[in-house]
């Protein structure tokens, strides 16, 4: 059994009660990589077919999960290709320093994607955070250049079909945490984005937040987020005094 399979997702703890503290719940691809590491590695390894299922998901007519599920489905390469090509994915040079913050403050950090397992441990185990519980599609190696999606934490009632509910991640840490900070950028943290308590917002997820009036905090790096999770620490102090 290879590393992929081996790893299951590991959500955070849940508990029968809210503790009344913060949490975060942060989105991989785009928002602490610097780029969307599936869509580089269909350009690059990617057979015929990946684009004109990125466009039928563009056009609505088929949800994330089934999209990711064929386009993974089309890769070709082996896994020191792979992993070759996951050492020159970058992140956020500010986000170990965000970890460190808000872990410091007493806040867990989860990372929530609708992404690749492996790919996000990879790239976060050559940052020193390979220790972050991360909940993502499970990619599964099925012959020496052939690949699988799986999705367990799919859900029927997703409204976007993805391979990941986040809604339902988000949920879960309500129960445990009652308030949940959430990161991201894009499409994929639009539904999400309206169930947090508080957002921190870059690209087009700031267009989204303001048309919604999402509570929000727009952000080009994470060394500009830093003093939101002051913010709502101290937040937190004056409400409990």
């Amino acid at each position: 059994m290879n590393d992929t399979t081996a790893r299951a997702a590991a959500p955070l703890v849940r508990s029968p009660r809210p503790t009344g503290g913060w949490m975060v719940q942060c989105d991989f691809d785009g928002t602490i990589s610097t780029e969307d590491v599936t869509d580089t590695l269909l350009q690059r390894f990617g057979r015929d077919g990946w684009q004109a299922l990125e466009d039928a998901w563009e056009r609505g007519e088929i949800g994330s999960r089934e999209c990711m599920k064929g386009q993974i489905a089309l890769l070709d390469m082996d896994r020191a290709a792979l992993d070759a090509h996951l050492q020159n994915i970058a992140i956020d040079p500010h986000f170990p320093t965000f970890v460190q913050t808000a872990q410091a403050l007493g806040m867990p950090v989860q990372v929530v994607s609708d992404g690749i397992d492996h790919s996000i441990h990879q790239v976060l185990r050559r940052h020193g955070l390979d220790d972050l519980p991360v909940v993502a599609n499970r990619l599964v190696q099925t012959g020496p250049r052939s690949w699988q999606l799986q999705s367990p934490w799919a859900s029927a009632a997703c409204v976007r079909a993805s391979g990941n509910c986040k809604c339902e991640r988000l949920a879960e840490q309500k129960l445990h945490h009652g308030r949940v900070l959430y990161v991201g950028d894009g499409s994929s943290d639009f539904c999400v984005s309206g169930k947090a308590d508080f957002v921190l917002a870059k690209h087009r997820l700031i267009d989204h937040c303001q048309a919604h009036g999402i509570a929000h905090a727009a952000f080009t790096g994470f060394d500009e987020a830093l003093g939101v999770l002051q913010a709502l620490v101290g937040e937190r102090k004056r409400l409990a005094a």
